[in-house]
């Protein structure tokens, strides 16, 4: 009797342990998507689009649509509480690097959803797939 408590025990503690990695495993997830993957996203869901680079990359060029939010801006951080937790972000930058520092910063303040475009604007803005708006 005593061995068949000690296993249900055991047993119990596992999956109580094993229950608690998975909840850990379902936190928030940057995921990097590509142009294609992108615009599907734009269409199908109500998403914030942010380009995290500085105010004259955007004003010379940036996807249609698009929010600025400088991420070397000392507002930054005031700028980014502005955005709605739960509604899912696609952040670009230039080559990525910026928009993954973002993504950091945004699943560090609790926000549910958040893509990431892989390889920044320079890796689309000559192709079809994104709808860019550039300086005449």
């Amino acid at each position: 009797m005593k061995r068949l408590s000690l296993i249900c025990c055991l047993l119990l503690a596992v999956s109580f342990y094993t229950s608690c990695l998975e909840a850990k495993e379902a936190a928030t997830e940057v995921k990097l998507v590509s142009a294609d993957e992108m615009q599907a996203i734009l269409e199908l869901e109500d998403v914030q689009l942010v380009d995290v680079r500085t105010s004259k990359e955007f004003d010379e060029s940036h996807i249609l649509n698009a929010q600025n939010i400088d991420f070397n801006s000392p507002t930054f951080d005031d700028d980014i509480e502005k955005l709605d937790k739960a509604k899912p972000v696609i952040l670009y930058c230039k080559g990525g690097g910026r928009s993954a520092k973002c993504a950091e910063k945004l699943k560090d303040a609790g926000f549910k959803k958040i893509y990431d475009l892989e390889g920044g604007i320079s890796k689309w803005q000559h192709s079809d797939k994104l709808k860019i708006e550039r300086k005449s």
